[in-house]
């Protein structure tokens, strides 16, 4: 959009436009506005979070006069949160600050101009003589209605082009969002002035491409920062400095992805911290521009040992219908040791693996949250193709112990004395499961299948559950879970039994 040498269209304007209707301001205007790559900002410095939230710096070198004054910053963004601003340049004080973000558009300029005279121009297409009339805005809601001498007349789409001149452009409308203070200096002259503020609209995400050898059992990894600004400003030749790290009490994404994190880390990362964030510097000065999605390297390494990871976790006492197929990860160290050894923010992992011919196909992602160094992970990247797990209850039997067990005393009381006293006796009665996991393998080579059984522990009947017999030894994760490493053979069924006691 340029005023005064330029039409702009007013179906920009969000109401019903007339067909070639054009706006136009005075070449004033158009001769002392900035071009469109030109800024006010001066050195530039943006400090960008994972909340959507940002915060600049900008020093300027400014003439200020003595006494009070009023100087303008334009150039801010126009999603600044005026209450955090602070400024500050040497032997001047702050005394009022405003900031005016209703932009300059077709609609603000033809809502603003209600009660005033304007000149419309029409085009005979035939012809292309020009007629003038002036004509006094009365009203834009749902359309544009203008008074032309004695007649009312709605601006409409009638095919006919034409132009509205606007005699100047009203005050309080701003090409690009500014920032106005009043100053109060001892003394005249050039100086820096810095502005410090929180905005919005400035976010950041990291994303990972990882390329899968299953062969050599290791990924390469590039790690790319992804920045987006909405701010309505572009910030220009700017020091970018990123914060990893999720600001407040909210974990609402933390709970989201914590099945990756299969045991956090311990090690301490080569990086800047501040309070808990790691700090994440853009090497380079960069251009962040107004609607822009721009990426930057951050994390580019080699050979660090992975292995993909079949695996199914299976409800206590549960019986498939039908053989379900079990996952698929991809299980990696960001320790030192492992070849990785920095700390991840939160992002998107890709996975990619070569075909026969070489060429790279994608074979799944997954999330994580930001995750310290030394962590180890396990990123599911969808379901096996050829490998799947029946489980069922192939035999549940009652056993009984040969004693009986007290189980109860009682009480009976009237008017505060003991009246009688009692025993309940009852066997106390055990179960016996035998779970089967039938695997199926339709691979070519054997794989090892990650057993999880669950919900053992049901509660405070069922504390002394124990493994009595199980076809390969088992560990322990927790009272609740316990695991087995299963080997199933090349194209071939592994029928694998667990049998278990308890009190249900």
């Amino acid at each position: 959009m340029r005023f005064g040498l330029t039409n702009v269209g007013l179906t920009n304007f969000g109401f019903a436009p007339a067909a070639g209707l054009l706006l136009t301001a005075s070449a004033a205007f158009a001769q002392s506005s900035s071009a469109p790559d030109s800024t006010s900002q001066g050195d530039v410095s943006v400090t960008i979070y994972n909340n959507n939230k940002a915060l600049v710096q900008d020093v300027r070198q400014l003439r200020i006069e003595q006494g009070r004054s009023r100087i303008e910053f334009p150039d801010v963004s126009a999603k600044i949160a005026p209450e955090t601003l602070s400024f500050a340049a040497a032997g001047t004080g702050i005394v009022e600050q405003n900031f005016d973000f209703d932009l300059l558009t077709p609609t603000k300029l033809m809502e603003k101009a209600i009660g005033q005279m304007i000149t419309l121009v029409r085009t005979n297409p035939a012809t292309g003589r020009e007629k003038r009339e002036r004509a006094q805005i009365l009203s834009t809601a749902g359309g544009v209605v203008v008074k032309i001498g004695g007649r009312i007349e709605v601006l409409r789409d009638d095919g006919l082009p034409v132009r509205a001149v606007f005699d100047r452009v009203p005050p309080n409308l701003r090409a690009r969002p500014t920032l106005s203070v009043t100053l109060d200096s001892a003394r005249a002259g050039v100086r820096p002035a810095s502005i410090r503020y929180l905005t919005g609209g400035l976010d950041w995400s990291a994303d990972y491409v990882a390329m899968f050898n299953e062969g050599e059992g290791a990924i390469d990894m590039q790690g790319w920062v992804t920045l987006n600004n909405n701010t309505g400003t572009t910030f220009h030749n700017a020091k970018t400095l990123l914060v990893a790290g999720r600001r407040g009490s909210s974990n609402r994404r933390s709970r989201g992805v914590s099945r990756s994190l299969v045991k956090p880390g311990t090690q301490s990362a080569n990086r800047e911290r501040v309070g808990d964030f790691y700090l994440y510097p853009i090497d380079a000065r960069t251009t962040i521009a107004n609607a822009q999605t721009k990426q930057v390297s951050f994390l580019d390494v080699q050979g660090v040992a992975a292995r993909r990871v079949y695996a199914r976790t299976v409800n206590w006492m549960h019986s498939d219908t039908s053989a379900q197929p079990v996952s698929s990860s991809i299980s990696f160290s960001t320790s030192k040791q492992a070849g990785l050894g920095d700390a991840l923010p939160a992002g998107t992992v890709r996975f990619y693996q070569r075909d026969r011919k070489g060429a790279p196909q994608f074979i799944g992602e997954n999330s994580i949250y930001h995750t310290p160094v030394g962590s180890e992970l396990s990123l599911r990247t969808g379901d096996a193709f050829d490998i799947y797990l029946q489980a069922e209850v192939e035999k549940r039997e009652k056993i009984t112990g040969a004693q009986w067990e007290k189980s109860a005393r009682y009480r009976v009381l009237r008017q505060g004395q003991v009246v009688e006293r009692g025993e309940i006796e009852r066997p106390a009665t055990f179960y016996r499961t035998t779970m089967r996991y039938t695997f199926t393998n339709a691979k070519s080579e054997a794989v090892n299948v990650d057993l999880v059984q669950a919900g053992l522990d049901r509660g405070w009947w069922s504390y002394d559950y124990r493994i009595t017999s199980e076809d390969l030894p088992g560990k322990q994760i927790n009272f609740d879970r316990r695991k087995w490493v299963v080997p199933v053979p090349a194209n071939g069924t592994r029928e694998f039994r667990v049998t278990y006691e308890s009190r249900y």
